[in-house]
């Protein structure tokens, strides 16, 4: 496992600084800032541009855009991991008479709730939030452009109402309620609402001609929970760290899973790149690599942060231009680099310390109707659930420490695995989700719905 940014192959090294040296030259960008995680940590850093002459290192702030709602999300997994909301709740039923009530938290996050893409005008973006200073005024007279919950429409002024969320569910503003839960227990001390020297100027670059626009950097006001955050590269390679690994200080391991996983079904331009959207993180399909994360742009800045969980590596790449590189495809790039020349060591393969005798007497092999399957037992204390075709529904099963599991993925995702054994305890079959599997192709001695034609199996004369 890559530990330390010296374990880089040079060649790797220089791959690396050549994508983000061709993205800040072809895009046109004053500066590119770079960074890759592997391990938990940030392994090499790379940088472009930059004024005069001098490239920016990894304490360098840039504007972040949209990754803050990432960290807006985590704000609200924490309240309802201790019970506080839950993701079904309506709005109306913590923040009344905002007029998008009906919405769930849940949607809010995935961004089903209905609401409009941008708060009414003027461009909020580029004026100061000031002008904005009630719920009402991000939202509008008519908040809803489509029915609750039908269709994925990205809304930044749904996640302005999260942010107020978690202010009234925590007594504090959310710049308050983000640094104390947060910031602070991750150690991103170069992360904030407000830029604090150094950090780049934004610019918007004339499309026709090699010349600079300097962009106003507004505080957002009422919608800095949709997009306001100041960071570093080193900084968001902590918190990429933290979104693969998860913190139990922060948020665990196993809500973070959750936030990664697709909440809202994708829109049809979407379903070719594999674009589709958790609670508060994206996912996206890039050389046959599963990608998640969140990209971010405000006047004058560009940003994206990603990572493979199968690869155990993530970049984020920050520019500060209205206008030039595609953060994510740089990213990706990057993640792509270092997965193909440096393929993942896994982890050495060890035995289970303990094992049920009642869970050994599981394993093997087993039939739904006439498809056979495997049920594994795993180092991690898992059961898995694989086709033997190698084409068919699989899952991993977790213990509810009652002789039953619980699906954790794909079409299982959330069944009941339960072994049904006979009055003298040896197993007649397994029960999942109704469905039996039984040792042998339609088991005459087990409980098969519908009955086993009691002329066996045969041929045809």
């Amino acid at each position: 496992m890559t530990t330390s940014r010296e374990e880089l192959l040079p060649a790797t090294r220089r791959a690396l600084l050549h994508r983000i040296a061709v993205a800040q030259s072809h895009g046109r960008a004053p500066s590119v800032a770079a960074v890759v995680v592997r391990g938990g940590q940030a392994v090499w850093h790379g940088s472009r541009g930059g004024g005069e002459g001098v490239a920016p290192d990894q304490d360098v702030q840039y504007r972040i855009g949209s990754i803050t709602k990432t960290f807006t999300a985590v704000l609200v997994l924490r309240l309802r991991d201790e019970g506080l909301v839950d993701l079904g709740d309506r709005l109306e039923q913590h923040l009344p008479g905002t007029g998008a009530g009906e919405a769930t938290i849940a949607e809010l996050l995935s961004h089903t709730g209905g609401l409009a893409a941008e708060s009414p005008g003027p461009w909020w973006e580029r004026t100061p939030g000031s002008l904005r200073p009630r719920l009402q005024d991000v939202l509008g007279e008519q908040p809803l452009v489509h029915p609750v919950g039908r269709r994925f429409h990205y809304s930044n002024p749904g996640y302005s109402l999260l942010g107020a969320l978690v202010e009234e569910k925590r007594g504090a503003s959310w710049e308050e309620v983000l640094h104390r839960e947060v910031l602070e227990p991750l150690g991103l001390g170069r992360t904030g609402v407000h830029p604090q020297a150094p950090y780049a100027q934004g610019w918007a670059v004339h499309p026709w001609a090699d010349v600079l626009l300097s962009e106003p950097a507004e505080d957002l006001g009422r919608m800095a929970s949709a997009g306001q955050l100041w960071s570093t590269t080193g900084d968001l390679a902590r918190f990429a760290a933290f979104l693969v690994r998860g913190d139990d200080r922060v948020l665990s391991a196993a809500s973070l899973r959750e936030m990664r996983t697709p909440a809202a079904p994708p829109e049809p331009a979407d379903v070719a790149t594999g674009y589709a959207y958790g609670l508060g993180l994206e996912t996206r399909r890039s050389h046959g690599r599963l990608l998640v994360g969140h990209t971010g742009s405000l006047p004058g800045f560009l940003a994206c942060l990603t990572f493979s969980v199968e690869d155990d590596a993530a970049a984020v790449v920050l520019a500060n231009c209205t206008s030039g590189p595609l953060p994510f495809t740089v990213a990706a790039d990057l993640v792509r680099i270092v997965a193909e020349a440096e393929p993942r060591i896994p982890e050495p393969w060890r035995p289970v310390r303990e094992v049920e005798p009642s869970v050994m007497e599981l394993v093997g092999q087993w039939f739904w109707g006439t498809s056979g399957f495997a049920l594994r037992l795993t180092a991690d204390g898992l059961v898995s659930l694989e086709p033997l075709s190698g084409n068919g529904r699989r899952s991993r099963f977790r213990t509810n420490g009652d002789g039953t599991w619980t699906g954790l993925e794909g079409y299982y995702a959330g069944e009941s695995l339960r072994a049904v054994r006979r009055l003298d305890g040896s197993v007649s079959h397994l029960d999942l989700g109704s469905f039996v599997f039984t040792r042998q192709p339609y088991d005459e001695g087990s409980v098969v719905p519908g009955g086993v034609d009691p002329e066996g199996w045969r041929g045809i004369g």
